[in-house]
């Protein structure tokens, strides 16, 4: 799949995911009935596309290739690990008939701890501005050091 823009990439994504829901997870009871299928925040980052995919059984960060994308061609179950503001992230690679190659980080599943669809975007739209953001780096005063006081051991 050649992927255009975010408005493409969220329509697919949607329907696929809303296809999977209906036939392979109909009545499989890591399902929270309260979610739906939503994509979130796709845009370009470096020579991928980047964000989170919303489903009732998972919320993962989703790496769609682009035309450079190096990993494009490895195997479904092999591993890859990019850098971002906030850290190195590994992602497992898959693939559907109707995407073609994606990769995966997972940042919860099952999904059972959102009462709803608001409560998991907010989720999603937060833990992508996470990782897209460098941390502040932490100030440590000569005084804490000398009494240990690092990582909040005091």
């Amino acid at each position: 799949m050649q992927w255009q823009d975010s408005e493409q990439i969220s329509r697919t994504l949607e329907t696929v995911f809303n296809g999977i829901l209906a036939t392979r997870l109909r009545e499989v009871p890591i399902v929270n009935p309260a979610l739906s299928v939503q994509a979130v925040g796709f845009a370009r980052f470096n020579e991928d596309w980047l964000g989170v995919l919303i489903t009732p059984w998972f919320m993962n960060l989703l790496l769609l290739p682009g035309p450079d994308s190096d990993w494009r061609k490895q195997l479904p179950g092999s591993k890859l690990v990019r850098r971002y503001p906030y850290g190195a992230f590994e992602f497992t690679l898959a693939s559907e008939a109707q995407l073609g190659p994606y990769a995966q980080c997972s940042l919860f599943s099952p999904m059972f701890q959102f009462e709803d669809q608001g409560m998991a975007l907010t989720a999603a739209q937060a833990a992508l501005q996470g990782l897209l953001t460098t941390p502040s780096p932490r100030t440590v005063s000569r005084r804490d050091l000398l009494r240990g006081a690092l990582g909040g051991h005091k």
